[in-house]
């Protein structure tokens, strides 16, 4: 069965926050930078928040937002057991796909440096368009136009 996004509710927040803070700390650890989880709470709270299911498992979260140019891709994180089988993969093109629904001309993430994930951006067509000493800020470009999406209606439980 192919993974699926099912929008999260305020009773997943501490999953996501968990998972989160267990792939990012030795990144914020490496960096000098202070995890604060009252930040991570309070963006729960209007970001798009999205459970990735596959078989009714549980195997990660995702977090987005978007302007009029971009759905900006906040957080992605899988359960270790789901890491390096595709899942990701098949993340990043379900969301491609709503980028184009939603007539967004730009995918765009910020990743830490020095996290392996680049290489799987890379290869789902990001590009880096700019850094700082601990990130690396990349998108995508997304061809609407041509996914034939002439006012698709946004996914089920997003805004739009």
């Amino acid at each position: 069965m192919a993974v699926q996004l099912t929008p999260a509710t305020d009773q997943h927040c501490t999953f996501a926050r968990d998972l989160t803070r267990r792939a990012m700390l030795r990144y914020y650890h490496e960096f000098d930078l202070l995890w604060i989880e009252e930040a991570f709470d309070q963006a729960w709270s209007w970001r798009e928040q999205w459970l990735i299911v596959e078989d009714d498992q549980l195997l990660g979260f995702c977090s987005l937002s978007q302007d009029r140019l971009a759905l900006y891709i906040r957080e992605l994180h899988l359960i270790e057991s789901a890491r390096g089988q595709g899942i990701g993969t098949q993340v990043l093109e379900l969301l491609a796909r709503w980028a184009a629904e939603r007539r967004l001309p730009l995918m765009r993430l910020t990743v830490f440096k020095s996290n392996p994930a680049q290489v799987l951006y890379r290869r789902q067509g990001f590009d880096a368009v700019g850094e700082d000493e601990c990130f690396m800020r990349m998108q995508r470009v997304i061809d609407w136009r041509a996914a034939g999406t002439a006012a698709a209606p946004a996914p089920p439980g997003s805004p739009g």
